[in-house]
């Protein structure tokens, strides 16, 4: 069991920047790939964002392709997404996910992560 805690939320003004944080305990965090997602009111779930279990490869949405960045911290058991240049059309509760799944091009899919966090708000106000 993997329990996946995300922090860093909060209210910025459009232009700003957040970094959110996800801690992980439970069983080995290296073995994971890692993604963050997000869903803003009446809209599914969507993806924005993934990371390879040694953090060597990385997968954006194209809506935040060079305003964002995953990275992760394996001895930390963390993994993080800097947010810049936000705007209001980003304004969602953020989860995190962790897959054990091995094809990238299954990261973009939230069916395919087996943990999620319970997610924190991200309001850009305009």
């Amino acid at each position: 069991q993997v329990q996946l805690v995300e922090s860093g939320g909060g209210l910025v003004q459009a232009g700003g920047s957040l970094r959110l944080s996800c801690a992980s305990s439970g069983r080995a965090f290296s073995v994971y790939a890692m993604g963050w997602f997000r869903q803003a009111p009446g809209k599914e779930r969507e993806f924005v964002a993934a990371i390879s279990w040694s953090g060597d490869n990385t997968y954006y949405a194209d809506s935040v392709k060079g305003r964002f960045t995953i990275s992760r911290d394996n001895a930390k058991n963390t993994v993080y997404l800097q947010m810049n240049s936000l705007k209001p059309e980003d304004t969602a509760v953020y989860y995190c996910a962790a897959t054990l799944v091995r094809s990238a091009s299954s990261w973009y899919n939230p069916l395919r992560y087996n943990y999620w966090g319970q997610g924190t708000q991200v309001t850009v106000s305009s």
